[in-house]
């Protein structure tokens, strides 16, 4: 049964009475080739956990490296189709749950141990900065990772500064090398979305791609500067820091950056840099 045949998709939706919930983001593959790309961006060690596996399409790709794969899906309706799917794979395990609720430092350890595990998934476009945003907060023995996202959501990823960059963009850039795979138009999707997706990998570096005085405080420091996009970098740090317009002007200066510039124009070293003197200046009044 070829997956990502339009018939068969539908044959499936008919067979087991399933409807499409605009609000799980149910857009399903129907482009083989792409499923060839989002393997081999996975580079698959030991094992893949795989996030949203809807009508296993890409669980059956996965599963047939012959590596372990856990895909976690919060649709149960998906029950019956996916036994259905996945029959005959003896090396993949559903387990039906909230991706952003569940332990998944527990689950990847208590599956695959201290193997090298990858991630891969196709996201909904609604949830997947805060799913991204949890996987790489947690910190988890992961190497590398790979998802279809909405182009506009990948390419933000990517940027390194500019107009397109934002917080997401640092945030990534600070844990892993983000890199688009390919363009994929809304017509490789059943039912086809409004936008054009894009395969991203990121790939986790051993260490952070730069280093601080308080991470905490970078991370502050780049969610405050994207937080009011219209305005100065100073008045959005003073804002979103609760501090002196003049001291984060001052600071700004020092660190060799224009009292006007603005948050898009920076990358992440930028950054870390603007964190290390507000933390030096934090740290010198408390000692008075």
């Amino acid at each position: 049964m070829e997956l990502t045949d339009i018939k068969t998709i539908k044959y499936l939706a008919q067979r087991f009475n399933f409807s499409f919930k605009k609000g799980f983001g149910q857009n399903f593959l129907t482009d083989s080739s792409i499923l060839d790309c989002i393997v081999s961006a996975a580079e698959i060690a030991d094992g893949v956990l795989e996030i949203g596996p809807g009508f296993g399409v890409l669980t059956n790709a996965l599963a047939q490296t012959k590596k372990k794969v856990i895909a976690v899906e919060v649709d149960e309706r998906l029950k019956e189709v996916l036994e259905f799917t996945l029959e005959g794979y003896d090396n993949v395990k559903v387990i039906f749950s909230d991706i952003l609720k569940i332990d998944l430092q527990k689950l990847l350890n208590d599956e695959f141990g201290s193997g090298e595990i990858s991630i891969a998934a196709n996201l909904p476009y609604y949830i997947s900065t805060p799913i991204i945003t949890k996987l790489l907060e947690l910190r988890l023995p992961v190497k590398n990772m790979v998802f279809m996202l909405q182009r506009e959501v990948a390419e933000r990823i990517a940027a390194k500064s500019g107009r397109e960059s934002g917080a997401i963009s640092m945030f990534c850039q600070y844990f892993c090398e983000p890199k688009i795979i390919k363009i994929i138009p809304a017509s490789s999707f059943y039912p086809a979305p409004k936008v054009e997706s894009a395969l991203l990998q990121l790939k986790m570096l051993d260490e952070p791609r730069v280093r601080v005085v308080d991470e905490n405080m970078l991370f502050r420091v780049i969610r405050a500067s994207f937080s009011q996009r219209r305005k100065t970098l100073a008045n959005g740090l003073a804002s979103g820091l609760s501090m002196d317009k003049n001291d984060i002007s001052e600071l700004l200066e020092e660190a060799g950056f224009s009292r006007t510039i603005r948050g898009e124009k920076l990358e992440l070293e930028d950054f870390a840099r603007i964190s290390d003197s507000i933390s030096g200046k934090i740290k010198g009044e408390s000692k008075k």
